[in-house]
């Protein structure tokens, strides 16, 4: 008994393989994976060939294991490298030797420290901007005073943080907060200057006010550019805000890094760095995690190559 193919439910997978239809096909991984193992690969095989270079140094007597310890020297003793750490965030505290959990509090403030700043920054230097941009008065009372304070280094900013905030966690935000807020203030109203006219006629026409075509046409166009600044200053806010643990906080990654230098402890100094690096690349990369899902109306950019 033969079968054609018109004798057989064009619905059934037997009659669309017979019929031409083909079933959609997923490729596994998806092309968004591929690309980040692949980017994972090659930044794995970058750290790797970095380390080996190092160790390299060390192995041939160029690199002195007292100054420049190599990768094992410094992580192969870690439990012992932990006790430096601890859970408190009190100034003067005494470590307890806290182990994994302390490690993980000492970062997690500094972190904390690092995001406050910048949420800080962006949000008020976002408005700052935008008055900046609309308010005649206010521009012409606020812009002078924004620009001469702009090139100063937030790093000139501690000793003004530590006089009007005293010891702790504000003086570190603070930093941060100058690393950035004035970035974003200058490119808020550069962004809105430069937002397509047709967006604003388009809201015009449909009788959207002044308020409405803030909120839903120019704020979502600057938007990306923003927190493109934000990532821009990200490296700069890690930098002030460890020079801020070690003078203006007593605690935190800065903190380890200072008592390491005065102790001569070279093991400790390069585990504090290999762990602020990991940090500031996580760091990164929940930035530009929280973009994309955030601005979903942004197209991903693949960019002019590959």
């Amino acid at each position: 008994m033969t079968m054609s193919a018109q004798s057989v439910p064009s619905g059934s997978p037997l009659g669309g393989s017979l019929g031409g239809g083909k079933l959609p096909v997923r490729s596994f991984p998806s092309p968004a994976a591929k690309r980040r193992l692949t980017s994972l690969f090659w930044g794995l095989v970058s750290v790797g060939l970095f380390a080996a270079i190092w160790e390299l140094l060390w192995y041939v007597e160029v690199a002195n294991p007292l100054l420049l310890p190599p990768p094992h020297m410094f992580l192969q003793d870690i439990p012992g490298t932990l006790k430096f750490f601890d859970r408190s965030n009190k100034v003067g505290h005494m470590a307890t030797g806290g182990g994994v959990t302390a490690l993980m509090a000492t970062a997690g403030w500094t972190m904390f420290r690092v995001f406050t700043g910048l949420a800080l920054g962006l949000v008020l230097g976002t408005a700052v901007g935008a008055l900046i941009h609309y308010i005649k008065t206010f521009r012409n009372l606020a812009l002078g005073t924004v620009l001469l304070l702009a090139p100063i280094s937030p790093v000139a900013w501690l000793p003004v943080a530590i006089f009007v905030f005293g010891i702790g966690d504000v003086p570190a935000i603070f930093l941060v907060f100058i690393t950035v807020f004035f970035a974003i203030v200058l490119s808020t109203g550069a962004q809105i200057a430069s937002v397509p006219k047709n967006y604003l006629h388009v809201a015009r026409i449909m009788g959207a006010t002044e308020r409405q075509t803030f909120w839903r046409v120019i704020l979502p166009a600057i938007l990306p550019s923003l927190f493109m600044t934000v990532r821009l200053n990200l490296l700069g806010a890690w930098m002030v805000v460890l020079v801020a643990e070690t003078v203006g906080v007593g605690s935190g990654l800065g903190q380890i890094t200072n008592m390491a230098r005065a102790t001569f402890n070279a093991k400790l100094v390069f585990f504090n760095m290999a762990i602020i690096g990991a940090l500031g690349f996580l760091s990164d990369w929940a930035l530009r995690e929280f973009q994309r899902k955030t601005l979903w109306w942004v197209a991903p950019g693949e960019g002019a190559s590959r």
